[in-house]
């Protein structure tokens, strides 16, 4: 009978007490060495978290020759400096503000068409200036 009770708890009889209902043997040290186990995380997390801001902080210090180096901007600033344009361009606007459109993608495409017929204009003879102008 012991073999077949072995093989169905899977040889943990030491705790058929706990199981069948029996109180758990207390150790009286149990309270201290939980609070020095709690402890000891705390100090883990503690150690964790310096060496990450460390670490954090050199990586920065490298961004920050980076951009020195070759005259970049934080992402930060970029955004900021875009936001405070887009609120004072639609300062008295009673619309949504519209997006801003990248240099070179069709915004002021008409004054370099403009440049361009003034240019071609110049070298014409006289009659077909006056032709063109009007």
């Amino acid at each position: 009978m012991d073999f077949v009770m072995k093989q169905a708890l899977g040889g943990a009889t030491k705790d058929m007490g706990k199981m069948l209902g029996g109180e758990e043997e207390k150790d009286p040290d149990a309270q201290k060495k939980e609070e020095e186990r709690q402890e000891a995380l705390r100090q883990q997390e503690d150690e964790r978290k310096a060496k990450h801001a460390r670490m954090e902080a050199e990586r920065e210090k490298v961004r920050q020759t980076i951009r020195d180096k070759y005259g970049l901007k934080k992402k930060e600033e970029k955004e900021a400096e875009e936001k405070a344009a887009m609120e004072q361009a639609c300062e008295g606007s009673l619309t949504r503000p519209k997006k801003a459109i990248p240099a070179g993608c069709g915004a002021d495409d008409d004054d370099d068409e403009e440049s361009i017929l003034d240019t071609v204009l110049k070298f014409l003879p006289g009659p077909l200036q006056d032709m063109f102008k009007k």
